[in-house]
């Protein structure tokens, strides 16, 4: 009776450490997923130096500082539903946004906040202005990155840096720029193909460009590029071609 017994509770410890197996694995596949469907296609939240990096003072820093002038645009990183949008006595005004990777990303001590919780918007978004609300110190985004779901202890914080590419402090990065270097290579590699289908009334964009840049260089307004494009924001990528005329 004792040998069946012990037969039975092995067969039951077998039995549980496989499933915890199969669910680790599980949670790596979805890991994996995850980092590559958003490395593909993130952008960069707004114009700015980074101040501050993740880990930082101590480990309690759990996301990046991007320093800029006042009223900065905000940008959503991807596509997804504001779950969060009010004044907080430490970020300030902040915004909650999830996307379908199920990662929750967070834009603290705005100045000025554009969306409202439940609502559903599209990268490139204006979500808000940056500003120094709540506890900070010089205007700046603060931007986390969450696995799942925001918790008080932040115990599912990712380094934002992972998904937008590694930006030393001191750096300057642009908002709506492709997080990925996918799209500019292969610019680079097909751009002759592209010009030779790209008429005089027509633009190429290039890294760096912004909507701004190429109004100067083709004597037209904003306003214009984005009429004649269907733009809703000032979102552009490498590659892209736009009607100029």
């Amino acid at each position: 009776m004792r040998d069946y017994i012990k037969r039975v509770i092995i067969a039951l410890i077998m039995a549980l450490c496989v499933s915890l197996l199969f669910l680790g694995g599980r949670h790596s596949e979805a890991s994996m997923k995850i980092d590559k469907e958003v490395k593909d296609g993130w952008i960069w939240p707004a114009d700015g130096i980074v101040s501050d990096t993740y880990g930082t003072r101590m480990g309690k820093h759990k996301g990046i500082d991007i320093a800029g002038k006042l009223n900065t645009p905000v940008l959503a990183v991807a596509d997804g539903q504001v779950v969060k949008s009010y004044y907080s006595n430490t970020y300030g005004n902040v915004v909650f946004i999830k996307h379908p990777s199920h990662i929750v990303t967070v834009y603290a001590h705005l100045n000025k906040r554009n969306v409202y919780k439940g609502q559903k918007i599209k990268q490139g978004t204006v979500i808000g202005k940056m500003g120094e609300t709540g506890q900070a110190t010089g205007t700046h985004l603060h931007f986390e990155t969450h696995q799942q779901e925001w918790r008080y202890d932040k115990k599912f914080a990712l380094d934002p840096e992972k998904i937008l590419g590694k930006a030393d402090t001191g750096e300057t990065v642009r908002g709506g720029i492709a997080a990925s270097n996918h799209d500019v290579l292969e610019a680079s590699s097909h751009i002759n193909e592209v010009k030779s289908k790209v008429t005089n009334q027509q633009y190429i964009v290039k890294q760096g460009d912004t909507l701004y840049s190429i109004s100067k260089k083709k004597n037209i307004s904003v306003t214009r590029i984005k009429e004649l494009n269907h733009l809703s924001t000032d979102l552009i990528r490498p590659k892209q071609i736009l009607n100029v005329h």
